[in-house]
């Protein structure tokens, strides 16, 4: 390959977005895609066209992306975007990357670690504001939360996940999808947007169906109509957690499982629910976000922040 400077203007958002320049990529540099790793990349210039405008992303963005691969999507969101820092873990794309984004070297920055170890201080100032990724789906629901939970600065998210995991964070009360993940990404962001995206476009195809999702960041307020604090916030993905330590059962019975380990919590469960105004022969899959903070409230007031 003669690397990325000569590229053709060939009228595509990513001059990778192809099977044969993807292939051509790897085969340049001696290596093959890792299924350990989750690496299935994409090859269609439109869905990329669309990941991108659900972004939005524009010239004052500062885009973090997760697995960036061979440079694919980052290209696309290089062109659109103020700069990309993108972290990967597989010590043989560095290289890739350094040759098909020179072009674009002075906006883009690498970070190689796990995404799950990342912190601020790897990130540097300024913060992104938006998170925007092909996400390996062995770790894509866990890096979304986590990322809305210790990041504050990012203020949405457009990711493209397995369909099943798209359907846990877009999930309905009520229905089969919504559970504690529900419950707790729910906390921090909401649903602003959804495409679906099949198999064949990708390189190699992967044996799920994809979803690109967006969410935006939110910021619930507790009872008396202030942003819930970062205790509340807590203590409610906690109670969340309980209420479906056991989805078959009521909130009464699957909390006094979760709290089995913690006598004062278990002890003064009567007292939270009554405090909540929450029946506690209800199921977790009943309750929305917002009572989800009352059952937090009531869990600091009797047992205090944990």
């Amino acid at each position: 390959m003669a690397g990325a400077a000569s590229y053709a203007d060939d009228g595509r958002l990513s001059p990778l977005s192809t099977p044969s320049a993807t292939r051509a990529v790897l085969e340049a540099h001696g290596i093959g895609t890792k299924y350990t790793l989750g690496q299935n990349f994409l090859v269609n210039d439109d869905v990329l066209k669309k990941i991108v405008a659900l972004a939005e992303a524009g010239p004052h963005d500062r885009i973090l992306e997760v697995g960036p691969g061979i440079g694919t999507l980052t290209i696309a969101l290089l062109k659109h975007a103020a700069s990309v820092t993108a972290v990967e873990r597989d010590p043989d794309l560095p290289a890739v990357l350094a040759d098909t984004l020179w072009p674009w070297r002075e906006t883009f920055a690498l970070i190689e670690k796990d995404a799950l170890d990342l912190t601020a201080d790897d990130l540097g100032e300024p913060l992104p504001n938006k998170l925007v990724a092909n996400l390996p789906y062995a770790v894509a629901a866990t890096v979304v939360l986590d990322y809305f939970e210790r990041f504050p600065s990012l203020q949405s998210a457009t990711i493209m996940v397995q369909k099943e995991v798209a359907d846990r964070m877009a999930a309905e009360r009520g229905t089969k999808n919504y559970g504690a993940y529900t419950v707790k990404l729910g906390l921090y962001a909401e649903v602003a947007g959804r495409f679906a995206v099949g198999p064949g476009n990708f390189f190699p195809p992967p044996r799920v169906d994809s979803a690109v999702i967006r969410l935006n960041r939110r910021v619930p307020v507790a009872a008396d109509g202030t942003p819930a604090s970062p205790a509340l916030i807590a203590a409610a993905a906690r109670m969340a957690d309980a209420a479906f330590a056991n989805r078959r059962k009521t909130l009464a019975n699957s909390c006094k499982t979760y709290f089995a380990g913690d006598p004062a919590a278990a002890a003064a469960l009567p007292a939270i629910f009554a405090a909540a105004a929450i029946d506690p022969r209800r199921r977790g899959e009943t309750l929305d976000q917002q009572e989800f903070l009352a059952l937090g409230a009531a869990l600091i007031a009797e047992v205090g922040e944990r």
